[in-house]
């Protein structure tokens, strides 16, 4: 996964989108730091079916949220 400074990724935003629509996942950075990450929306629509299918199970009474959090602190 490639790195970017956030100056960068503003002036090269069109080669970046490029990239993503190739199968390529960027990390935008500020000072050293990640704080957003580009990627294709096939992973983006994997995420969010993802958490649909949890919401699903909580709101059904399948899962309980709290014991969701504890299996993730496992």
């Amino acid at each position: 996964m490639a790195e970017i400074g956030v100056y960068e990724a503003k002036t090269h935003l069109t080669r970046l989108l490029a990239e993503v629509e190739a199968g390529a996942s960027i990390t935008i950075t500020r000072n050293g730091r990640a704080v957003a990450r580009l990627t294709p929306v096939a992973d983006a629509k994997a995420a969010a079916d993802r958490i649909l299918a949890l919401r699903s199970e909580v709101t059904k009474g399948k899962q309980s949220m709290r014991n969701l959090i504890e299996e993730g602190r496992r």
